[in-house]
């Protein structure tokens, strides 16, 4: 519906049943975040979250480095649970921003190994700050790069069975980023990125968030 706030348009498919709040303690990914089964465990401020996350169209170089950054630290994890500790993340990252991060030293590793409200895992750390360094070596915008590997607009998936892993777009970002001297980025990780930030509309066909202009 257009002109409508995706929030009521969430809480419109919550009471009309087309959404469901599933109530167990685990969350798998689930494409695009556009689909009936949502797991939020009943939490209002997962549902905030979830608005945000839901695949608006982003760019910036801050904001697509902090996507970037959660989604390598999602990888083999559940995303609810990088949802549920979003906020720590970005006090812990100095707001992702990028010259910031690029000067951590082992001191902040050893920090950020002893906090216990972000996911602590030594080589996710460690390459969010490897990362941090290579966009600053970039001879481009990070959101101009990234989204230089967008595809063009298609329709969207009958089913989420048919909501792709990863794609050719996706494989050739991982590799230019892998090239730039980007860590934690394969072509699963890219894909996820490319659904969060809007550069592909993965929700069916039938889901109740309208599409955006031109996708």
């Amino acid at each position: 519906e257009q002109g409508v706030e995706p929030k009521r348009l969430i809480e419109k498919g919550l009471r009309s049943g087309r959404i469901a709040l599933r109530t167990e303690d685990r969350a798998e990914r689930v494409p695009q975040h556009g689909v009936v089964g949502l797991a939020l465990d009943g939490r209002p401020q997962d549902l905030d979250g979830f608005v945000e996350l839901a695949g608006g169209r982003l760019r910036g170089s801050t904001a697509l480095f902090e996507r970037l950054t959660l989604e390598a630290f999602q990888s083999g994890l559940s995303w609810l649970i990088i949802l549920r500790k979003r906020d720590n993340f970005r006090v812990a990252f100095d707001r992702f921003d990028i010259e910031t991060v690029a000067r951590y030293t082992d001191r902040d590793v050893t920090r950020l190994m002893a906090d216990v409200g972000i996911v602590r895992n030594r080589a996710k750390i460690e390459a969010t700050i490897a990362n941090a360094r290579a966009t600053l070596d970039l001879d481009v915008d990070l959101s101009d790069l990234l989204w230089s590997f967008a595809p063009p607009p298609r329709p969207r998936p009958a089913a989420i069975g048919d909501v792709p892993a990863q794609t050719p777009e996706s494989r050739a970002m991982a590799r230019e980023l892998k090239r730039r001297g980007f860590r934690f980025v394969g072509p699963t990780t890219a894909y996820a990125l490319m659904q969060a930030t809007g550069m592909v509309d993965d929700h069916v066909a039938n889901c109740w968030v309208s599409a955006a202009p031109g996708r």
